[in-house]
């Protein structure tokens, strides 16, 4: 066997390899500069990072791959779907972003392409090679893109014409250069506007852009202690995250996924109860979260929102479960608190 069979043989079965730990798409793509480097540099300095300070601390860190595994010549990307679907009957309130109602990602994709590596390592012993998902400095969607898995729409998520925007992201990242796929160069969105359109808070513009200082997802998850009176006023019953500019897009109308397939689906947390998450301690909390995505808020970021969502949505009949609340250690919360007693007086 040649040498360039025996590399087409060896990325054929990394593919496989990919694949049979249920992600369904897959592809190589250079290590060089990150294509939206520049972009990034951009978007922080407007403020549109809001208050994630990390984005900016790790700036620098995202130019190119090689601050993760120094040498690195290819990027190895993956991209698993995860379960979706509605609510259940009636349920308007308490809403968990898709990609939240199971178990935590991160654990997911380090544990399936963990696998991945450890064949790549047993077939190339002196390869050297990195697991990331999400928590390293690297610009999956950038070099998803590279890679041809998709393009990154207006909405800022990278959207594949079999799957649609409901994936998450993983990558390996290896010292051997191999045969890259061909980038995805066309953007599909054409004029849609769907996205955009839709936010109810105009967190996006036409031009790829998300102002995180308007993003529910950013006020429901990253951001810490108390927020402006508009947030709970917006939120439309969004509890942890938001899913608005992804069900509107129009390559989001194909079936979704089942339960068993990518990082599997918990019915139980598609939405949660505002009271119940008020009337239970953080240890309770902790158990009932900790080994989802969910826990990413925090106990203090849960009970905040719960309180807006209980102010905006419940009556006077919730202001004893919620007065408990007006004295927590937490600023945010009880910011959260005084703001929903205020709106559960008048009602």
């Amino acid at each position: 066997m040649t040498e360039d069979a025996a590399i087409r043989d060896l990325v054929r079965g990394i593919k496989e390899q990919v694949i049979s730990q249920g992600f369904q798409a897959v592809g190589f793509a250079p290590a060089t500069e990150a294509d939206g480097f520049h972009r990034l540099l951009e978007w922080i300095e407007s403020g549109s990072h809001a208050s994630m300070a990390y984005m900016e601390r790790g700036a620098l860190a995202r130019r190119h791959p090689d601050s993760m595994l120094p040498g690195v010549k290819t990027v190895i990307m993956a991209a698993m779907p995860y379960a979706g679907g509605g609510f259940g009957d009636g349920v308007t309130v308490g809403k968990v972003a898709r990609y939240a109602r199971g178990p935590d990602y991160h654990e997911v994709l380090w544990d399936r392409l963990g696998i991945v590596l450890k064949w790549i390592e047993s077939q190339l012993p002196e390869i050297r090679g990195r697991v990331v998902a999400d928590t390293a400095p690297l610009l999956e969607r950038d070099f998803a893109r590279r890679a041809g898995l998709g393009w990154i729409g207006r909405n800022t998520m990278l959207i594949n014409t079999r799957l649609g925007s409901f994936t998450v992201l993983g990558a390996i990242l290896v010292d051997m250069e191999m045969p890259f796929d061909p980038p995805f160069e066309a953007d599909r969105c054409g004029t849609c506007q769907a996205c955009v359109n839709s936010c109810p808070t105009g967190a996006l513009s036409g031009d790829h852009w998300l102002d995180a200082r308007k993003c529910l997802s950013y006020w429901t998850i990253e951001h810490r202690g108390a927020g402006p009176d508009w947030v709970p006023d917006q939120l439309e019953g969004w509890l942890f995250g938001c899913d608005i500019c992804q069900e509107v897009c129009p390559w989001n109308r194909k079936p979704g996924v089942s339960a068993s397939t990518g990082i599997g689906r918990s019915d139980d947390l598609a939405a949660l109860d505002p009271r119940a998450i008020l009337a239970v301690d953080d240890g309770a909390l902790r158990s009932m979260f900790r080994k989802t995505a969910i826990w990413r808020a925090r106990p203090e970021g849960l009970r905040r929102n719960a309180l807006w969502l209980l102010g905006r949505h419940g009556d006077n009949r919730d202001l004893p479960l919620v007065k408990v609340h007006a004295t927590h250690a937490d600023p945010g919360v009880r910011a959260a608190a005084a703001w929903a007693m205020n709106q559960l007086s008048q009602s």
